[in-house]
């Protein structure tokens, strides 16, 4: 189930080498299949989605959007605590903007409007770090197991976030494109960041027309002193290096997703100050994670530019019934898979698809497997999230 309306507008808050990959047939290309291994359950009415799994696979973060709560569990679906920090606190992190992330194997961090915060397990604040401006405002996709990432520099623990930036510009002014920042390198230690990462020169972002922030919203995993990007509706995969000062650009790949329907440029005179615009049906490189030798990147072909429009004509024609009755019968027509990488080469190794009756959107990596939410039932509430235990097979 997605976590945002097909087409939603978020109002602002006050206060080196170029290639396509092919599909080798070399015989040292391994085969690769998916096998669920184990489940296990996470018993609770509402509507919980797993964010993160701590690296050694003992325990899983989970965010539940009926009520707001975080909820961490032990690798058996035992609730270890159970807290919400939503509310009008100091401690607070006010609206949310990035999904609940594991900092080692004993905090979590969370970022919202109020600053980026550090907790212990049972949900006492550790830290708070004030962001680098105030901000204006910002919007929240979630997606399973795509949150706030942590990377290791001159054995100092850095967070990955993405930039909330206001800059003194918007999607309709070519000022936005040419000084926007997607990332944040924050040094937890010292409570400061750096903006790190802008639209690349051949990015299609900088055509001159206008995008959604969805259009380009970040998919990144960092691993050693690497960091792994794709730009949502761009199929690029870009490595850049990392280090205290910043990134480099390491290498990008042009990427060739079958029945990846691609995204349209919009108008800039439609944007307009004051105004976050996402759409969650377009096209999109949805995550990635680093899994042993192995570099996965998931992905939603997306519905094509003419049934969006005829979608946002229901919704502004105010047929919500029919609207959604369209979006289900799109939306399951939607490509879906995996591509899977050598993590050192970027050989592309193969595009799997994923395991019958699980949920398609993204999933969750930690303890060297896979973590997919299953699907909940249409026919009947139910009082339980599975999540499936995934193992990567090479034959």
């Amino acid at each position: 189930m997605k976590k945002y309306l097909p087409l939603c507008f978020a109002l602002i808050f006050a206060g080196f080498g170029c290639s396509a990959p092919e599909k080798s047939t070399d015989s040292k290309i391994p085969a690769l299949h998916l096998e669920i291994l184990d489940s296990l359950d996470l018993q609770m009415l509402g509507d919980p989605l797993i964010t993160s799994v701590s690296e050694s696979g003992d325990s899983f973060l989970f965010y539940d959007f009926a009520s707001g709560d975080i909820i961490l569990t032990d690798k058996d679906g035992k609730v270890q605590s159970q807290f919400n920090k939503s509310e009008d606190t100091p401690d607070s992190y006010e609206f949310m903007v990035e999904a609940p992330g594991f900092v080692g194997e004993d905090q979590l961090a969370i970022v919202g409007m109020a600053g980026i915060f550090l907790y212990d397990k049972a949900g006492n604040m550790i830290k708070k770090i004030n962001h680098p401006e105030s901000l204006g405002g910002g919007g929240f996709m979630a997606f399973p197991g795509k949150s706030v990432e942590t990377i290791a520099l001159n054995g100092q623990t850095y967070l990955v976030t993405r930039s909330l930036r206001s800059r003194d510009t918007y999607p309709g002014e070519q000022k936005y494109y040419d000084t926007f920042k997607h990332l944040e390198l924050v040094d937890i230690e010292q409570e400061s960041s750096i903006e790190i990462i802008p639209f690349e020169q051949n990015s299609r972002f900088l055509d001159g027309m206008g995008y959604y922030e969805s259009d380009f919203w970040p998919a990144l995993e960092a691993n050693d002193d690497k960091l792994y990007l794709a730009l949502a509706g761009e199929p690029t995969l870009y490595r850049y290096s990392l280090s205290p000062e910043g990134a480099t650009l390491d290498t990008l790949i042009n990427l060739t997703i079958p029945g990846f329907a691609g995204i349209e440029g919009t108008s800039r005179a439609e944007f307009a100050e004051g105004t976050v615009m996402l759409n969650g049906s377009t096209s999109s490189i949805q995550n990635i994670h680093v899994l042993g030798d192995k570099l996965i990147l998931n992905y939603y072909g997306g519905i094509s530019t003419e049934d969006n429009e005829a979608l946002s004509k229901l919704y502004d024609e105010n047929k919500m019934e029919e609207a959604e009755e369209l979006y289900v019968k799109l939306d399951s027509q939607v490509s879906r898979g995996m591509l899977v990488f050598d993590l050192d080469s970027l050989t592309f190794l193969g595009n799997l698809s994923l395991p019958e009756n699980a949920d398609l959107e993204s999933f969750a990596s930690g303890g060297g497997y896979l973590w997919m939410q299953k699907n909940r039932s249409v026919e009947e509430e139910e009082d339980f999230l599975r999540i499936y235990k995934v193992k990567l097979i090479e034959k």
